[in-house]
């Protein structure tokens, strides 16, 4: 049984390690030409905002989570952050925020942008402007500081729809030294735990014998 179960580990992480691997062939690029208008729109964000929105993305979502004043608008356009965040490996690749040639920079523009969204909206929320007030200052603050309330890039003028998903562009993970030695480390480990977890399982299996 034992040694079933250890064939099956180690075939799950060699699929999911190809699967990494090869997912540029598989995926390419998954977001419409034109894009879906069925949904709610949601206003680009800078490439200056998105590096000090991701700092403070966690509280956003945890404060937008415990809201109590909302509407359907807002609560679809909070799914649609956490939807895209998921989407975007949850913001675990390297220069998928600040680099402009990541594969993953378009996606993280489309789930920051929802996030300032959501926190623009908790503004007019009487229980929770308060709080959106001061991470809105303190936003603003950081930016002033930083001097990155200018800086654009290709994706800064580009609106979203909350009915258009926008998918990391997987065709060009194998040209992004970063994003590529990402997705093999973490596809070696996946790898590595399950030979490891045979190893255990081997020793044990034939005590039982």
């Amino acid at each position: 049984m034992a040694r079933y179960l250890c064939r099956l580990l180690t075939f799950l992480g060699l699929s999911a390690s190809l699967l990494f691997l090869v997912a540029g062939s598989a995926l390419a690029h998954t977001r419409s030409a034109g894009g879906s208008h069925a949904g709610l729109d949601i206003p680009e964000i800078s490439h200056g905002e998105m590096a000090v929105i991701s700092d403070y993305r966690s509280g956003i979502i945890d404060l937008a989570s415990r809201a109590i004043d909302t509407n359907e608008p807002f609560r679809r356009v909070l799914n649609y952050a956490e939807i895209q965040y998921s989407y975007c490996l949850w913001g675990r690749v390297p220069g998928s925020v600040t680099d402009e040639e990541s594969p993953f920079n378009e996606c993280a523009h489309a789930y920051l942008a929802a996030t300032k969204a959501v926190l623009m909206s908790m503004r007019e929320m009487p229980r929770e402007a308060p709080a959106a007030g001061e991470i809105i200052s303190a936003i603003d603050a950081e930016m002033a500081g930083r001097g990155l309330a200018l800086i654009t890039c290709r994706f800064s003028g580009e609106a979203f729809n909350t009915a258009d998903i926008v998918k990391p562009h997987w065709s060009r993970v194998p040209l992004h030294p970063a994003s590529m030695a990402s997705l093999t480390g973490l596809a070696s480990l996946l790898g590595l735990m399950a030979f490891a977890l045979c190893r255990f399982l081997r020793p044990r299996a034939q005590s039982s014998e």
